[in-house]
């Protein structure tokens, strides 16, 4: 690992830092005499209450700064990067990769594979493991950085390979038994490809991770996603109705099993095999305390449970008419629009239009809400009655930013439709407030 000065982007103000005299454009290049790798040999070195900072001014000169402060106190120091160190690139060339399918043009950061521990546990990303010592394992159980998030796909050495076209893509299970032995919990993902990993492979998988409960705190089944732009790509097989039905089938009767034996289901299914299937959504508290509702997992019946509880206790009265319009995704469409038509039962003076946006930017196949782009919501609304605001989803956009993935800003959107865009948050609280177009 290379070792270097550490320039500092930003102090925060009231922190230890600041009262310490660092500024922003300092190098940090040490803790208690030990340097610094990446982020998790910040976070593990400033646990201490007591420690000695080595740090380079601006001018050159170097200073050393005593600090004592309580156990895990933060010192309140933001680095350019969020990892200090550059994020590991994914290895493997995956049958099923959705990276693959972008079309060419849009911008370099989406093309980016990353596959790094560390942002599991930061942000909750999902990693192989394929680029992954044992070393580094012992790494992760040393700081302890706990939860991390493994694709996993299948528990079969010989199909991961295939899978991940990765000839080191085998030894998952025992990576994740090392973990789990070391302190660390672990969630797993599986990209469900029909005809590949599904059926009796899918049976194997779920058997191997459930018997590692509860250091395998959960795992999630989710469909593969297939856009149109797949020339010279492995043959994929989209889920239908039909297919759908049979991975609930198969997978319930796991949960069913697990509960009873475990005292929780420990595996979840994506939201869309249910939407596909048409079939009714699990009840909320299926989904127990939501360990996936990162990846979708979960997020329908979150959203009505948010949206009913708010909608009992808001008090809201308006003699004015308001009408509003929500572009939504194929796969929420149906539930948006039932909680819509609760809304307009409720409030007299409330028009509301739903949209079903279907996806031409990535093909028809993907149907979730946060992978439309500002171009099919322009084309596909224009000229359709909106009213005074247009609400989409804040799933849709740059995590900070009013950009969608097609690199079409919500300004774009708003000049080509002429009306006003408002920004919802996923919740069911908000997704109310902004209908009824409450200011707090």
């Amino acid at each position: 690992m290379e070792y270097r000065p550490i320039p500092i982007k930003r102090v925060l103000p009231g922190s230890i830092a600041e009262e310490s005299d660092l500024q922003e454009g300092d190098f940090l290049l040490s803790v208690n005499g030990e340097r610094i790798g990446d982020i998790f040999d910040y976070r593990f070195l400033i646990t201490d209450e007591n420690l000695v900072l080595e740090v380079q001014k601006k001018d050159g000169e170097i200073w050393e700064i005593e600090i004592e402060k309580d156990e895990y106190e933060d010192l309140g120091i933001e680095f350019e990067s969020l990892m200090i160190d550059d994020a590991k690139s994914c290895r493997n060339k995956c049958i099923f990769c959705f990276i693959d399918q972008l079309p060419k043009g849009m911008r370099e950061t989406l093309y980016f594979k990353d596959d790094d521990s560390r942002l599991s546990f930061f942000m909750g990303n999902y990693v192989t493991l394929t680029n992954m010592s044992y070393n580094d394992i012992d790494r992760i159980i040393k700081y302890k950085m706990s939860p991390i998030n493994v694709s996993v796909h299948t528990s079969n050495p010989e199909l991961r390979v295939y899978m991940l076209k990765n000839k080191t893509a085998g030894d998952v299970m025992d990576k994740i038994k090392r973990l789990i032995d070391g302190g660390i919990t672990v969630n797993a993902q599986i990209v469900l490809v029909r005809e590949v990993n599904d059926g009796k492979e899918l049976d194997r998988t779920l058997g191997d991770l459930s018997a590692l409960y509860p250091g395998l705190n959960s795992v999630s089944v989710v469909p593969v996603g297939i856009t149109k732009h797949r020339d010279g790509l492995y043959k994929l097989k989209p889920f239908d109705k039909e297919s759908s039905r049979k991975v609930v089938e198969q997978v319930e009767a796991w949960q069913r099993e697990l509960l009873s034996r475990c005292g929780s289901r420990i595996v979840f299914l994506a939201d869309e095999f249910y939407i596909m299937g048409e079939l009714d959504m699990p009840d909320y508290c299926a989904y127990e305390d939501f360990p996936q509702i990162e990846n979708g997992v979960g997020l329908i019946a979150m959203f009505k449970k948010e949206f009913d509880d708010y909608l009992e206790k808001v008090d809201f009265k308006s003699e004015k008419k308001r009408e509003v319009a929500i572009a939504t995704g194929v796969s929420s469409y149906k539930y948006i629009k039932e909680m819509i038509d609760i809304l307009e039962r409720k409030y007299e003076n409330l028009s509301i239009h739903v949209y079903k946006i279907k996806n031409r930017f990535f093909g028809e196949n993907v149907t979730v809400t946060g992978l439309l782009t500002g171009q099919d919501i322009a084309e596909q609304l224009l000229g359709k009655n909106i009213g005074e605001e247009l609400l989409i989803s804040e799933s849709m956009l740059r995590t900070g930013e009013k950009v969608f993935l097609d690199d079409y800003t919500v300004g774009m959107l708003e000049d080509k439709l002429e009306t006003k865009i408002g920004i919802v948050s996923n919740n069911g609280k908000d997704f109310i407030e902004k209908i009824l177009g409450i200011v707090l």
